[in-house]
């Protein structure tokens, strides 16, 4: 007899494995029912049955053994029960087990949904097939019969589970099983239609070769770990991949975000039409040139043909979005097997029915999700295929490209009343990040790419211009906000001459909130749209006309530091996420500052430095707020102090918390960008420009502020933000004359300074 181990360490894979595996433990838990029962009178009495996952033959190599054990009154029952169990747990496997009468298990599935769901799909191990079968039919029975109230409960347990687990097609590290859109979701869709729910042929299809995608991934995600899991996590993701046959861990994940964006597709649509709108009517409403609202449902008249009208398409999908309603399955499936690839040049007036889509904001999403499952947005523009489902594998990125655009587009609209142009608006949106799915700089890319789809769309000049600017720029504000002197006049300077127009600038400020919103919860806060609103209002000024010199104004430091730097000494201040620290100016008081923000684990986000005439100095440093609360001020404060004083040794306390140091799990996919150092002394009309890629270490920023301060420089501004895996740091410095540094070999030895620091 094939043992476990022989069918776990086999060739076999997905749902092959897991059948033999089911069949491999039958015959194991079948020996040892025959010796536990050996002297049962009553055989007719007692089944074993096979529940849940093992019910469906799905068991992975680590999943739970769930089974029941129903009797009729037999006496001795318990006695059988121990005689099966502990054999089971001696092995090491994990089990689920329970006994009962068939009366118990029906009374019981009347009021728990999880045991009624584990028998809808059970069946027959060992014992009396006879009993076996009259409780799964019974179960069955009643689940058929209350079926509408119990699927009313599930869907609300399904969406209770989606919101604390996420979508499997977005997320850096899904949880195949639990996620919306994984192996869960395809439970839930079987039990329904055991209750009555009736799928498509094709639906069902679908839905069995999603289930093999990841089951694929799961079995080999327990046979990498050796141990139960759900959680496909970075550092797994590789060797999964190659257990798999896919070329690397970006194929792989794009299958996963395939098979989720589709089972969730499949599930939404059946729970829809289980759960229709209340305001639905069966009068048939026109919405659009052979568009009508039947039913909740968006259809298509009969005599319509969308291979004679290309446009029809978008009028459908406004029409679903404007009213909140799906796309009638036939309708869509006569426009997937009907539209044609849309002419070079479009139709007259598509745009305007592109933008009106556009505009429907969060409503459009799942719309271009519908078109999406049947070809249909790359019929439109083919540009858009390699997009498709395509992994963004940090954690900067919370979607897939296809899905940000989609949801940049939706903040986009939510801003349209803030821009003089809203049309050019959500064209940018859609538009700016198409380059990724292509080779080399996905901005360049997506610049050469919309000249030509511009053209084809029917935009004039002018406006393919903006649009394009909005794609080559959408960065640009961002960057220079978080990494830039505000109070310079060359920053000001150098966005005015780049964006040339205040439409251009205000597109740009909506473009940056709707993407970054779209990027994740670490690309927008308080603190960026300040920065970013502040950079936009100073550049507005100018662009309007006003004198550079006039917005030269500093936010640091303000009339409270400077009272305090005229009293000549050490003084500290703190507010929830800030530090401000004032003393004698002298080298290396920065770095000992980030020294201490290291040694007690925080992460900086920006810092200020300004020194005076009378010899003191002082900066400012605001971090992130941990995850675990709020920062206890008192023992910095102390260190600060200390290391200021020189009573701190400050490296070798750093040395030692390194030594420790529990490097983070991985948060993205892809390795550190090599060491890159960027000297420019015009970016500045007052000091040297010093940028710094480098991968992220601990007390990395100590290290190369420490560099600075060796190299004789004094830094005044510096911005710092951490992507992932990598630092980019900014900062403006002078000499110890107050001058920019011109000489180029103080520059060599100081990118050399910075090298050493960053290894």
């Amino acid at each position: 007899m094939t043992t476990r181990a022989e069918v776990i360490d086999g060739s076999l894979t997905g749902g092959a494995l897991c059948r033999a595996l089911s069949d491999t433990t039958d015959d194991f838990l079948r020996s040892l029912y025959a010796e536990a029962s050996a002297k049962l009178k009553n055989a007719d009495d007692v089944a074993l049955i096979a529940v849940g996952g093992y019910g469906r033959r799905e068991l992975a190599p680590f999943s739970d053994l769930d089974v029941l054990l129903v009797h009729r009154g037999v006496k001795k029952i318990d006695e059988i029960a121990s005689q099966i169990w502990y054999p089971i747990w001696d092995t090491g496997l994990k089990l689920g087990h329970a006994v009962r009468t068939p009366k118990e298990t029906l009374q019981l599935c009347a009021t728990d949904l999880d045991t009624a769901t584990a028998l809808v799909t059970a069946r027959h191990l060992a014992g009396s097939a006879t009993l076996a079968a009259e409780v799964i039919g019974s179960v069955r029975g009643a689940w058929l019969q209350r079926g509408r109230s119990w699927l009313v409960n599930l869907h609300g347990r399904m969406q209770e589970r989606h919101a604390n687990f996420g979508e499997l097609a977005f997320l850096l590290e899904p949880n195949i099983k639990e996620s919306l859109g994984g192996l869960r979701d395809i439970h839930a869709l079987w039990w329904a239609i055991e209750a009555g729910l009736v799928l498509s042929r094709q639906d069902v299809e679908a839905l069995v070769s999603c289930n093999e995608t990841l089951l694929q991934v799961r079995v080999a995600l327990h046979q990498h770990t050796n141990r139960v899991g759900d959680v496909l996590h970075l550092e797994e993701q590789i060797a999964v991949a190659n257990a798999l046959g896919y070329d690397n861990d970006d194929a792989l994940m794009a299958a996963i975000a395939v098979a989720g964006q589709q089972i969730a597709w499949i599930a939404d649509e059946a729970w829809s039409r289980l759960d229709p709108p209340k305001t639905a009517s069966p009068i048939p409403l026109g919405v659009a040139s052979g568009v009508a609202l039947v039913n909740g449902e968006i259809r298509l008249a009969d005599d319509v043909d969308p291979a004679h009208d290309p446009t029809l398409v978008l009028r459908v999908a406004t029409a679903a979005a404007r009213h909140r309603a799906r796309i009638d399955r036939d309708s869509l499936n006569r426009l997937g097997e009907r539209t044609q690839q849309w002419p070079d040049p479009w139709p007259a007036g598509a745009i305007d029915d592109l933008v009106s889509l556009l505009l429907e904001g969060d409503a459009a999403i799942a719309v271009f999700e519908a078109l999406d499952q049947r070809n249909l947005i790359v019929k439109v523009l083919p540009e858009w295929a390699p997009n498709r489902s395509r992994p963004q594998r940090n954690a900067y990125h919370r979607y897939t490209v296809d899905r940000h655009l989609w949801q940049t587009v939706a903040n986009a609209s939510a801003l349209a009343t803030r821009v003089a142009r809203p049309d050019l608006l959500v064209l940018g949106a859609l538009f700016h990040d198409i380059g990724k799915g292509y080779p080399g700089d996905h901005t360049e890319v997506g610049v050469r790419m919309f000249a030509t789809i511009g053209v084809r769309m029917g935009l004039s000049a002018e406006d393919i211009d903006i649009v394009t600017m909005l794609i080559q720029h959408h960065l640009l504000l961002p960057d220079i906000a978080t990494r830039r002197d505000l109070s310079d006049d060359a920053t000001l300077t150098l966005v005015a001459e780049t964006v040339k127009t205040k439409l251009v600038l205000d597109l740009l400020h909506a473009l940056t909130e709707a993407d970054s919103l779209a990027t994740g919860s670490s690309a927008w806060g308080t603190w960026k749209a300040g920065l970013v609103t502040m950079l936009v209002d100073r550049v507005s000024h100018v662009l309007g006309g006003g004198d550079v010199q006039e917005v030269m104004w500093r936010l640091f430091p303000d009339a409270s530091v400077l009272e305090l730097m005229s009293a000549q000494k050490i003084a500290v201040r703190t507010t929830l996420d800030q530090i401000t620290v004032v003393s004698p100016d002298r080298p290396g008081t920065f770095s000992r500052v980030a020294g201490v923000m290291a040694l007690h684990g925080l992460d900086v986000l920006g810092a200020e430095a300004h020194s005076d005439e009378q010899g003191m100095a002082a900066s400012e440093f605001r971090v992130v707020i941990p995850a675990y609360g709020p920062i206890e001020w008192q023992p910095i404060v102390a260190d600060v102090t200390r290391a200021l004083n020189g009573e701190l040794a400050l490296d070798a306390r750093l040395a030692e918390r390194a030594a420790n140091y529990r490097a983070p799990r991985a948060t993205t996919a892809t390795a550190p960008a090599p060491l890159k150092i960027r000297i420019d002394n015009e970016a500045s009309s007052n000091a040297t420009f010093i940028e710094i890629h480098a991968p992220d270490r601990l007390g990395i920023l100590h290290r190369m502020t420490k560099a600075l301060a060796d190299c004789g420089l004094d830094i005044r501004h510096a911005r710092v933000q951490t992507l992932g895996n990598e630092v980019v740091d900014a900062f403006y410095v002078r000499t110890t004359n107050g001058t920019k540094v011109t000489d180029f070999k103080h520059q060599a030895e100081i990118e050399r300074a910075i090298m050493h620091a960053a290894s």
